[in-house]
């Protein structure tokens, strides 16, 4: 049987990222759970030809590549940073040039970073609706996090930890379905 790809984007440039350690530790902990193939890219990995990008067709080879392993993938964790209540814009332009076809019924668990606790609903009034725009399935726990569940880049807090382990329990109907399928 083929093993199933999950892939992690993390909408940071920054390097290290608060939002990169959080979509790196739980794409980990899903891969580990599930026997998942995984991959983890940021905004840096999709480099400069973003920006200037009016279609897939305009990106350069590494942007290409991280937007094809985003829509072939059998599952996502996507994570941004907050700013302003918001994701950032590089993040969303990338999101754009995805065809909604391409992430039809997809699973998605969807992550959020921030300063602090006002930019917690981040996560369900800006990523859950642009994800459902996709027709893709964001699984009902949602992530975020603040600076205080962090210590550097690594995540201490133990209700950020239940809360993630939570999510990644809600993968597992996903998994299920989509190994069954393959199997056939």
């Amino acid at each position: 049987m083929t093993q199933l790809k999950l892939v992690g984007l993390s909408g940071s440039y920054g390097r290290p990222s608060k939002t990169s350690a959080l979509v790196e530790h739980i794409a980990e902990l899903a891969s580990d759970r599930y026997d998942l193939e995984k991959s983890v890219f940021d905004l840096t990995d999709v480099g400069d030809s973003l920006g200037l990008a009016k279609s897939q067709a305009d990106l350069d080879t590494d942007a290409a590549a991280v937007l094809n392993a985003v829509v072939g993938a059998d599952l996502l964790v996507i994570g941004s940073p907050t700013y302003k209540g918001s994701y950032p814009g590089m993040f969303k332009h990338f999101i754009d040039l995805i065809d909604p076809e391409q992430l039809r019924g997809k699973p998605v668990l969807i992550a959020a970073t921030g300063g602090g606790e006002r930019h917690a609903l981040m996560v369900e009034h800006q990523l859950r609706p642009l994800f459902g725009f996709f027709m893709a399935h964001t699984i009902p726990t949602a992530i975020y996090a603040s600076n205080r569940d962090f210590s550097g880049s690594e995540i201490v807090s133990p209700a950020l930890r239940e809360r993630i382990g939570f999510a990644v329990d809600e993968l597992a109907a996903f998994v299920s379905r989509k190994q069954e399928s393959a199997g056939e």
